[in-house]
């Protein structure tokens, strides 16, 4: 997907926003409307399917204990189909067609940039359960997070590498995703060890072997490969056939049924999350339990962060004491030690949430909590 083609169209909308004027009451009388986008299909279905998920849990028990403000909570939902551009579109149905007083949304970072950009001239508040790329909140007043940021987390990779000893790394990139750019940064920033290798790759790209050649060729200890599910399956499983058998390690963007069905040939390696299945505390257990009466599965920590960004918000709204947009956004705004199932949330001055971060070993199909490191 080429920036150019989404930023016209979405230069375009917001310009076209910009000119309006946003009349007339949001809502209704009997329900209070959040609009959420998200990738239901697409190369990156299963994000916006798990944090969609998440979503309508929350409304549900919610709703069940009589919903917000007296008013029963609706969400309207948009499929962006894993496309920025349809991103800046479905942000705008939410806002000027449905009359939505707030947007939830998304996971990957480039399509929250794109319509973020639309909640902010409309000044409807956004919060992302998981983009982690940093310039997302940089948009403007109105976007808010519930997760940690890229920087942070390539941090945390930095500093795991460095506790399991790999001294040599190479790092391999997808440079057509600022989220893979912005883990790489942030490992770079914090790694003390020797960068023997520095390959890239484009999402999408299927055949990765000239490249890992090259990296096998460095003699590695472990492979740095943020990106998204969709991709490190692939990059994995050339790299075992090439006989490239280090460690390969990344970020949430891992985080999919996708990688777990892999099996064996992902086992020894490593990547960052916002949860474990294995956490104790009460909280993630009720979350787990909650999840799988309703949908007969274990939930992945795109599903816990749409839990957790939906009760985020629908508190805000609770304590702004009416669900009128400008409102909504000081209570986002004022967040603090908010008891998410992901973790106490408090949003800072910059409107992301500072939270710990596991790192998840995968072996036979499964995760195991290998490390847990906290901001700072």
């Amino acid at each position: 997907m080429k920036w150019i083609t989404w930023m016209v169209l979405a230069v375009g909308v917001w310009g076209l926003v910009g000119g309006c004027k946003d009349k007339g009451q949001r809502g209704s009388s009997s329900e209070i409307l959040i609009g959420e986008f998200a990738s239901m299909t697409g190369a990156t279905a299963t994000f916006g399917q798990s944090s969609h998920e998440g979503l309508m849990l929350a409304v549900e028990q919610v709703n069940e204990k009589g919903g917000v403000l007296g008013k029963k909570v609706k969400v309207i939902s948009e499929d962006n189909r894993s496309d920025a551009n349809e991103a800046v579109t479905a942000v705008q149905k939410l806002i000027s067609r449905d009359r939505v007083v707030a947007v939830i949304g998304e996971v990957a970072s480039k399509r929250s940039l794109a319509g973020g950009g639309v909640c902010q001239q409309y000044k409807i508040p956004m919060l992302s359960p998981a983009s982690t790329n940093p310039t997302v909140t940089q948009v403007g007043d109105y976007i808010f997070r519930i997760c940690f940021t890229d920087d942070f987390q390539g941090g945390v990779c930095a500093k795991f590498a460095e506790k399991r000893g790999w001294k040599k790394v190479a790092i391999f990139t997808d440079v057509a995703n600022d989220y893979s750019k912005g883990l790489t940064a942030g490992f770079k920033d914090g790694y003390q060890g020797t960068i023997v290798a520095d390959e890239s790759f484009r999402e999408g790209d299927n055949d990765f072997k000239a490249q890992l050649t090259k990296i096998k060729a460095t003699g590695p200890d472990a492979v740095f490969l943020p990106g998204y599910y969709t991709d490190v399956v692939k990059v994995v499983k050339q790299a075992r056939q090439l006989e490239l058998n280090v460690p390969f390690f990344g970020g949430d963007g891992w985080d999919s049924p996708t990688t777990l069905a892999a099996g064996a040939v992902m086992d020894g390696c490593f990547y960052t999350d916002h949860y474990s299945p294995d956490d104790p505390r009460p909280a993630v257990r009720e979350f787990i339990a909650a999840y799988q009466k309703k949908y007969a599965r274990t939930p992945d920590a795109m599903a816990i962060l749409g839990y957790d960004a939906g009760m985020v918000m629908m508190d805000a709204i609770k304590r702004a004491g009416k669900s009128e947009p400008a409102a909504i956004r000081d209570a986002l705004a004022a967040t603090k030690g908010f008891p998410g199932a992901s973790g106490t949330i408090t949003i800072d001055e910059k409107r992301n949430a500072r939270k710990p971060a596991f790192v998840l070993e995968l072996k036979g199909g499964k995760t195991h909590i290998a490390d847990t490191i906290e901001p700072g």
